[in-house]
């Protein structure tokens, strides 16, 4: 008897309908077709123990299981309940009249338990989108499927209640999440607050700028001097995600199984790399590609402390999603796409000592040292970035106040306020939302200077030998100032504040 299941595969951060169809004959014998991987081969020895264990049995007839379409190759164990029911209906142990209209995935256990599966999210997506009644996937990933409206979602535990439901008619318990109410609900203020950053007003000003333009920011500065937690505060001065944000994140981090046991993610994402990370991990990519820190860190930040660290091809497969905002990954069979438009934050230290430029500290790099260290860092890769800030430790009598500083609350207002203009001001153009992601054309037409500044900019990039990259960047970074101020043209003030923010580009730092 010939049977067919549905199941899903998720490509970058879209599902396929696979169609699992079970055929049962006379002889002896498993095949299993359709490119799957050594999981899905393996899952014979799952499915046979659990349904052994709850008074069920594979056949012992020849079976033969195709997964269409045949050319794309399939992975993972999420098949395992998928097949189980297949084998099931098609052996007539179980009824199979509705079994088409669901899209059925889980990793089983041994004694018919389900295991998270990656991917809920968009699977569940695409079967709304194909008109399936309902999804069947373990109860830990419940939540995040029933995201999406217009589809029954059940979550299982064991394959026994899927088998009841399919055999007998027992009932399964829906999953039902309003989602605009979900997503409001869990908008708590993120953990780390700036009113804990003593001192340091400086600095706070520059985050509080990279946050209101969505500007790439690097601090240097000794150790200690408290870069690390400057960047972890900065999500909590990013606008709040919207609704449509949160889909995008919540459907990356499903891909790769990070959502447990929760709905919508409405926090923006922090992701800190370790120094030695691949530039697969980063990027993303592998036989069977996965979204990389890059992706993780969409609508949110992505800070690498000790930039200098890690490794140059490392550093350098940065810039194209930079620029792009998105990665793409080809093979030889199929080419996926990631979303990656992030912050990026920085830091590193001025020198390989750690305290270049600090009159109380020894100097223990010898000029030869200085260079290979900061060559680290490429030109290219710093053109990407627009704001550079040297952080300097805080003195003892400020760490000792007990007055708290500015909290992250009053300068979110400010930053989401700057925010609303630049939507406004780039509302008629397709990919651009806010100052940092403006081209030399709408630089031109955005940020025009009076004579005064003019001559302003000029006499500093003379006598500080800033570069010619660090012209448009002080530019980009004036206009954010502006906004913040609700100014709608540019002036001195503006400018000579952007022009501080250059560092890297003054002699003495990369040559």
């Amino acid at each position: 008897m010939l049977t067919k299941v549905y199941g899903s595969a998720v490509f970058g951060v879209e599902a396929t309908t696979i169609v699992v169809e079970v055929n049962i004959d006379k002889g002896i014998g498993y095949h299993l077709v359709g490119l799957p991987d050594n999981a899905i081969k393996e899952s014979n020895y799952r499915i046979a123990a659990a349904l052994q264990n709850n008074g069920y049995k594979i056949p012992g007839k020849k079976i033969t299981i195709n997964m269409a379409p045949a050319d794309l190759r399939k992975e993972g164990s999420a098949y395992d309940l998928t097949l189980a029911i297949g084998i099931l209906a098609a052996s007539n142990q179980i009824k199979s009249e509705n079994i088409e209209k669901y899209i059925i995935m889980g990793e089983l256990s041994l004694d018919g338990g389900l295991q998270p599966i990656k991917g809920a999210l968009p699977i569940a997506i695409k079967a709304q989108e194909e008109g399936f009644t309902g999804f069947m996937l373990p109860t830990a990933n419940a939540k995040e499927a029933a995201i999406v409206g217009d589809l029954k979602v059940y979550g299982i535990d064991n394959i026994k209640q899927v088998i009841d439901f399919f055999d007998k008619g027992t009932p399964l318990e829906q999953t039902i999440i309003d989602t605009r109410e979900e997503f409001y609900k869990n908008l708590d203020f993120p953990e780390f607050d700036f009113s804990d950053v003593k001192g340091q007003e400086s600095i706070k000003r520059c985050m509080e700028i990279a946050a209101a333009g969505g500007h790439n920011v690097i601090l240097i500065g000794p150790p200690g001097a408290g870069k690390t937690m400057l960047a972890k505060r900065l999500p909590s001065i990013l606008p709040p995600m919207t609704l449509h944000e949160a889909l995008e994140t919540t459907k990356i981090h499903s891909v790769v199984g990070k959502i447990k046991n929760m709905g919508l993610m409405s926090q923006r994402p922090f992701r800190s790399p370790h120094h030695t990370i691949s530039d697969v991990a980063l990027v993303g990519g592998g036989s069977y590609p996965q979204p990389g820190e890059i992706s993780l860190s969409h609508n949110g930040v992505l800070f690498l402390d000790e930039l200098p660290e890690f490794k140059r091809g490392v550093l350098e497969v940065l810039r194209q999603p930079l620029e792009d905002r998105e990665v793409t990954i080809s093979r030889a069979r199929f080419t996926v796409t990631y979303p990656s438009s992030f912050m990026l934050v920085a830091s590193m230290n001025p020198s390989p000592g750690g305290y270049f430029n600090d009159p109380d500290a020894p100097v223990t790099s010898s000029p030869a040292e200085m260079q290979r260290y900061l060559s680290k860092i490429s030109g290219p890769l710093l053109d990407r970035i627009d704001i550079h800030i040297e952080v300097t430790p805080v003195p003892f009598e400020k760490l000792s106040e007990e007055r708290k500083g500015e909290g992250s609350v009053e300068i979110r207002k400010r930053v989401t306020s700057a925010r609303e203009i630049q939507t406004l001001r780039f509302s008629e153009l397709e990919n651009v939302h806010y100052n940092a992601q403006m081209n030399t054309k709408q630089i031109r037409l955005y940020c025009k200077l009076d004579e005064k500044s003019k001559s302003l900019l000029k006499n500093a990039m003379e006598r500080l030998n800033l570069s010619a990259r660090a012209y448009d960047r002080i530019l980009k970074v004036a206009r954010t100032i502006a906004d913040l101020g609700g100014d709608t043209n540019l002036n001195g003030d503006h400018i000579s504040e952007a022009i501080q923010y250059r560092s890297l580009d003054r002699e003495g730092w990369l040559g």
